[in-house]
């Protein structure tokens, strides 16, 4: 897609390119060990975009997807990547997803919850991240169980650990990063969700900024790009989303 003065005002009407980055979810985003900046796929593509788009990028980083999210419905970020989901997208525009991500449960070895059909039973704790893509999913799925909230994903093992709890649901590789630390845990076989990532802008926009970002999402994934990022950074488990 041709690059215009027209689309450059489109998609960052500020005259720089406010993107919002994800701590909370491993997979998209962290911090260099080094530099603490904000390193991952979504601050490479992010930085590609700005490129073709030939303007500054401003990343606006946040601990979790619930602040990223309400960053752009309130107009203070310009785009962001998060999760595709029904209740985001009454004011969010979403491109294809980019990247699918395996949503998991965690018990203890010594639990007798063995399959995920056993989770939603009363009497049943489950701990999520506040303002998550599967805790927003988990919320309309769940109908016995109760569901604890932590500020951010990152969080969720300890407080698992911590409160005692029965379950904790998150991202496939955050969990298996608290097995490690950890020990005495174990998944449960399977997935509950498949969490679509995305790019999403506010509703409203110009069709211009739709037109770019879904054809910028599809060459990515189709030239190998976003596949290139993943071993780049050494994300394992999690797949590059099929074409549109």
């Amino acid at each position: 897609m041709k690059v215009t003065d027209a689309l450059r005002r489109a998609m960052a009407p500020q005259g720089v390119l406010r993107t919002t980055i994800n701590l909370g979810n491993p997979i998209l985003a962290g911090r260099s060990p080094e530099t603490s900046r904000p390193h991952g796929i979504s601050v490479d593509l992010a930085v590609l975009i700005a490129e073709r788009l030939g303007v500054e990028l401003e990343l606006r980083v946040f601990d979790s997807a619930g602040q990223a999210v309400a960053a752009v419905n309130e107009r203070q970020a310009d785009m962001g990547f998060f999760a595709r989901d029904p209740e985001r997208g009454q004011g969010i525009y979403f491109t294809a997803p980019y990247v699918l991500i395996e949503g998991c449960y965690l018990v203890r070895e010594a639990s007798p919850i063995t399959v995920m059909a056993e989770v939603d039973r009363p009497g049943h704790r489950l701990v999520v991240g506040k303002g998550s893509a599967y805790d927003l999913y988990l919320s309309r799925a769940i109908q016995h169980a109760e569901i604890e909230r932590t500020p951010t994903s990152p969080a969720v093992v300890a407080y698992f650990l911590e409160h005692d709890l029965e379950v904790a649901a998150g991202v496939k590789q955050q969990l298996e990063a608290g097995i490690e630390e950890h020990g005495g845990m174990r998944l449960l076989p399977g997935r509950f969700m498949t969490i679509e990532q995305a790019l999403g802008v506010p509703k409203g926009r110009d069709p211009l900024v739709r037109e770019f970002l879904a054809a910028f999402i599809g060459e990515v994934k189709a030239e190998g790009v976003v596949a290139e990022l993943m071993a780049r950074h050494g994300i394992e488990g999690a797949t590059v989303a099929p074409a549109a």
